[in-house]
């Protein structure tokens, strides 16, 4: 068998040896081995008629007498959970464990694809998230099978074990937030399937552990406000973009005089140009805490040309301004220059998030693809295909724009009214999406 150790399997296999086994008292017994007391047949995203009966001790799933298949779930609902289940499936046929089953959001399958070419232990939900040619190895044929299943998290943490060995570790990559954060716990008969109708799959010993629901965070703040990367941070592939020390990792355009690294941020206190990374990103995920002044104009360039066009045009811009004290000494905002906006297309969706020095500010932006979603301080600004949102005239529209570039800090402006002007940057991590 050929074995691919990841950090996901990793973390998992480090799970599975040094945690300790938890009490008795902790396990909820899912099936009593006589009735189907405690489950239902409806209520999912994947109903259907398949036929369910108790045999020898085990809940025994065919499909319907019209070939078509179905689930049947859990009547309580789990969001954080650790599963156990022997299963014994005739071969060939198709079946699976769900979870976090509701009719409305997408939830998530643990496949036991027992037929050729099928795959036992991938990750499915309305089409692969994750495959897995090789789990199949580890199924043992005519005889019951032990799973353990591991679901944690907002965005999708899946840990699968099989018969005592890892089986599958799965990240959602795009933390989207779009499956269901709480659900049904499913078992399946698929259907359609080209067998006699008295194939069938058991299923037996259930038993479930609730686990908490608060998260391991993705950053972890000193009484200083200085952040680090979790564990976990770091196995979904967050990086630090700026060490905090010196700028290593970026370059500046423009004088060089004016940016400076001191108490772990990049303070820029005047000059014209930008901060760009030295890598370049795409689809990408970025944290950027963010201090300002009274009358700061700055931003953060996102996929810009490493050229002398404006970068907030070869690329995008989202902006950093003194939404308070501007319009009193430069002049009228447009809704699609406050602070927070898309520059020059999208206006924030939320005013007042921003705070001024001392305070410090944290943006959250997702770039994939066409979609850019800006946070602020943990609200929502906005979440747009950037090729349906309307441009200045004279510039690109976004699709013929870069579609990769460098992260930029902006150095725009200095003292104004006799008061200096300041911008500064710490905390910077990203992850490729």
């Amino acid at each position: 068998m050929r074995i691919v150790v990841t950090a996901f399997t990793a973390a998992a296999l480090l799970f599975a040896c040094k945690t300790s086994a938890p009490a008795e008292s902790e396990w909820k017994t899912l099936f009593d081995g006589e009735s189907t007391k405690g489950w239902i047949t409806w209520g999912g995203h994947y109903d259907g008629t398949a036929r369910w009966t108790i045999e020898d001790g085990a809940l025994t799933g065919r499909q319907g007498l019209d070939r078509e298949g179905g689930l049947i779930y859990t009547e309580q609902l789990y969001a954080n959970f650790e599963f156990e289940v022997d299963v014994k499936c005739d071969y060939p046929f198709d079946s699976g464990i769900f979870l976090r089953m509701v009719p409305d959001e997408p939830g998530a399958q643990v496949t036991i694809d027992y037929r050729p070419n099928g795959e036992i232990g991938a990750i499915y939900s309305d089409g692969f998230l994750q495959h897995n040619d090789d789990g199949g190895q580890l199924f043992v044929k005519d005889a019951w099978n032990h799973f353990k299943v591991v679901c944690t998290g907002r965005d999708w943490a899946i840990d699968t074990w099989l018969n005592g060995r890892i089986l599958c570790s799965y990240r959602s990559p795009d933390h989207s937030g779009r499956f269901a954060p709480t659900g049904r716990i499913g078992l399946q008969v698929h259907g359609g399937e080209n067998v006699p109708l008295e194939t069938k799959v058991q299923f037996k010993n259930m038993r479930v552990r609730e686990l908490p629901v608060a998260d391991e965070p993705t950053v972890i703040a000193d009484a200083r406000g200085v952040k680090i990367l979790s564990q976990r941070a770091l196995i979904e592939g967050w990086r630090p973009l700026f060490d905090g020390k010196t700028l290593d990792g970026w370059e500046v355009r423009g004088p060089a005089d004016g940016v400076e690294v001191a108490n772990g941020a990049i303070r820029i206190t005047a000059g014209d140009g930008e901060l760009r990374s030295k890598s370049d990103w795409r689809d990408f995920e970025l944290l950027a805490d963010f201090q300002l002044s009274k009358l700061c104009n700055s931003g953060v360039f996102l996929r810009a040309e490493r050229s002398d066009a404006n970068p907030a045009f070869s690329g995008c811009e989202v902006q950093i301004l003194d939404d308070y004290n501007w319009e009193a000494t430069a002049g009228k905002l447009k809704p699609w220059q406050f602070s927070g906006s898309l520059y020059g297309s999208v206006a924030p969706q939320v005013q007042g998030a921003l705070k001024l020095a001392p305070d410090w500010n944290t943006y959250h932006i997702t770039f994939k693809g066409a979609e850019l979603r800006t946070e602020l301080n943990g609200k929502l600004l906005y979440d747009v295909d950037t090729t349906t949102v309307p441009v200045q005239p004279d510039t690109k529209p976004f699709a013929e724009r870069a579609s990769t570039g460098f992260i930029g800090l902006q150095r725009h402006g200095s003292a104004k009214d006799g008061q200096p002007v300041f911008i500064a940057f710490r905390n910077l991590f990203v992850r490729k999406l």
